[in-house]
């Protein structure tokens, strides 16, 4: 067979196959995709407000009631389906939202309304921009002259008690989390009798800014509320840090640390009471962190 009849050949083949409706699928049967609806006012689906532990895409369960109990004890991702050897269009959906809100949340800023309109004392450390917190929590840790004046100036010498919030790794935290916390830890406090004076907030804030604010004011605890790195679960956890007298260096083991704060962890308000208790507790054997646990006097 020369070229040209190898042309003609394939030529009348293309003809023969252009009429086919349906293409040949290797290895399965071809059915066509159905018609997507229209779209309406509430299409597409915000797939954040869709509950992942109600969310259950595995075909053909053995025991799908079961699973589902399961799944609403945690909001790990499990029973997600698949779509052969891949993710379901869904479940790749939810994930990247999921990553995106974190990536947000820690590259977000609160602004100076928060401060104002909660009635708190408004600092920052020592970092200029949101791009040097992430690369330099040193100086997350520590106060400038003109920050420390203030926090000297506005808050009580000697306290018991001092109160802290801190946007550390997640504003979306502290805005969904922090007020609510705070005033369930001041109202516990006050049923046991211990009064707390104005509360910091801090700008740009690691943990270690709370020992900063001790060395300061020589106050008997430091409570910092503060934004935890966020995950695909929630970008809105937050931490509560207790250190009973905080001072720059003290050792991480010396904070006793109530975290996972969040609507699908433990309620802002529910945290709040558990950490005032805490704090009596502190406050009263005189240790937080492992000496706590030792039952140091």
């Amino acid at each position: 067979m020369n070229q040209e009849e190898l042309k003609t050949l394939v030529a009348q083949m293309l003809r023969e196959m252009a009429p086919l409706e349906e293409p040949a699928v290797k290895a399965s049967e071809y059915h066509p995709t159905a018609t997507a609806p229209e779209s309406t006012e509430d299409d597409p689906e915000d797939l954040s407000k869709v509950d992942l532990r109600k969310l259950y895409l595995v075909r053909d369960p053995a025991d799908g009631p079961g699973f589902l109990r399961l799944k609403a004890k945690t909001p790990a991702r499990l029973g997600v389906g698949r779509a052969g050897p891949r993710y379901k269009t869904e479940t790749f959906l939810r994930f990247r939202l999921d990553h995106a809100a974190a990536q947000d949340s820690v590259f977000a800023e609160i602004g100076p309304e928060f401060a104002k309109e909660n009635g708190l004392i408004p600092v920052k450390t020592c970092c200029e921009s949101r791009e040097q917190y992430l690369t330099r929590p040193d100086l997350g840790r520590k106060f400038d002259k003109e920050n420390s004046e203030i926090i000297q100036k506005s808050l009580p010498k000697a306290g018991k008690v001092q109160l802290i919030i801190g946007d550390g790794l997640s504003c979306a935290a502290i805005l969904a989390n922090a007020m609510d916390c705070a005033k369930a830890i001041r109202q516990g406090l006050q049923a046991q009798g211990i009064e707390t004076g104005p509360i910091l907030y801090v700008e740009n804030a690691r943990v270690g800014s709370g020992d900063f604010v001790g060395d300061l004011i020589g106050c008997e605890l430091v409570c910092i509320l503060v934004g935890e790195r966020p995950g695909l679960v929630s970008a809105e956890s937050m931490s509560a840090y207790l250190t009973y007298h905080p001072h720059t260096g003290i050792p991480e083991s010396k904070r006793t640390v109530v975290s996972n704060i969040h609507r699908q962890g433990t309620p802002s308000v529910e945290a709040g009471a558990h950490i005032a208790e805490l704090i009596g507790t502190i406050l009263r054997k005189q240790a937080s962190g492992v000496d706590l646990l030792r039952g140091a006097v």
